[in-house]
């Protein structure tokens, strides 16, 4: 059985290609490929060839973010049937290592990721009209969109950085970049209870996206470059805990005035961290954690999707056939209108 696949070979080079799908195992499913996210990673792979000392060498089929509708299903599968919904959770982890023994498989020394270059071979993901997956890679999501379930994965990250804030029910909660994984962030601070969530970003489509999905209110950093400093600064700062989610240097310093003493911040980018100001981190015994990945938080986020506990619509703001792949590329660089960009594959 043959599949299309959006498959890139190098810098700036995506191409349609056919590739073989194989057989189903006794505990594997057939899916049939609905919708597609966008991711950084996928961006970076496009436009750069890699992401830092991650570089595309060989040809890799793109996607991590996806959704579809169950085809088949082996002989021992129980917990999904031809025609569920699902999100695919994009991990799979090997269940042996120390960090998977111990509960942190997104540490898993021998982890497959869809559609990363990390590992040679490389990963291939989900970005083809069909695929076959674990099991335990499936979620159901009901009836809601499969544009709305391929969300599931950025939504667990924010989820997973909020875990790693502690709790922030009834806190003042920054969120730095309103990107798609900081708008759905915010998403998550709502629900968390957090008591005000301000939403920073450079452009107005993201901010907009953000109060749309909880916000109580924003700071547009181009319009205004002194508006952050000058409202959340004094008596050693205002927010409680914050969120770096730009990987911009410059923006994860700019976090430390406005955060209060003895104050969380999750770094959810990847920056040099050469801005990082010791002597406030220090002083105001401000607690820095990093965020990676996520684990159990993707069923969560699939359930929450599907009751629409968290509504993903608002973030995504364009849908082309997985045929334009090329086009979304360039699609998805506006910031100043888009947010998620997804593939629709064929149904």
């Amino acid at each position: 059985m043959k599949t299309r696949a959006c498959v890139l070979h190098g810098k700036g080079d995506v191409r349609i290609e056919t590739r073989e799908i194989g057989d189903v195992g006794p505990r594997q499913v057939r899916v049939r490929v609905g919708a597609g996210g966008l991711c950084g990673s996928d961006i970076h792979y496009f436009w750069d060839g890699g992401i830092g000392t991650i570089q595309v060498s060989e040809p890799i089929i793109l996607g991590h973010e996806v959704a579809g509708t169950v085809e088949a299903v082996g002989g021992e599968v129980v917990r999904v049937k031809p025609g569920d919904r699902v999100a695919l959770c994009p991990s799979l982890p090997c269940g042996d290592c120390r960090f998977c023994q111990i509960g942190q498989q997104q540490h898993c020394m021998q982890m497959q990721f869809f559609g990363s270059a990390m590992r040679k071979p490389h990963c291939n993901g989900g970005f083809r009209d069909e695929i076959i997956v674990e099991d335990f890679q499936c979620e159901p999501v009901g009836d809601v969109g499969l544009d709305e379930a391929a969300c599931a994965e950025p939504l667990s990250v924010g989820l997973h950085a909020i875990d790693n804030a502690g709790s922030i029910f009834g806190k003042r909660v920054l969120v730095m970049g309103a990107g798609p994984i900081g708008a759905l962030l915010v998403g998550a601070a709502r629900l968390a209870g957090a008591q005000e969530i301000v939403a920073v970003d450079l452009a107005e489509a993201p901010l907009a996206a953000a109060v749309r999905m909880g916000a109580t209110s924003t700071v547009n950093v181009h319009a205004e470059p002194d508006r952050l400093a000058r409202l959340y600064s004094s008596d050693k700062g205002y927010f409680d805990a914050g969120f770096e989610c730009t990987g911009v240097g410059a923006a994860l310093g700019n976090m430390f005035p406005v955060i209060k003493p003895r104050g969380t911040i999750v770094a959810v980018g990847v920056s040099s961290g050469a801005h990082i100001p010791f002597n406030a981190l220090v002083g105001k015994e401000i607690r820095l954690a990093g965020t990676h990945r996520f684990h159990a938080e993707y069923p969560v986020a699939a359930r929450m999707i599907a009751a629409r506990r968290i509504d993903v619509r608002p973030i995504i703001t364009a849908t082309l056939p997985m045929e334009r792949i090329r086009d979304a590329f360039d699609v998805v660089r506006d910031r100043s209108s888009q947010m998620k960009v997804q593939l629709s594959f064929a149904t």
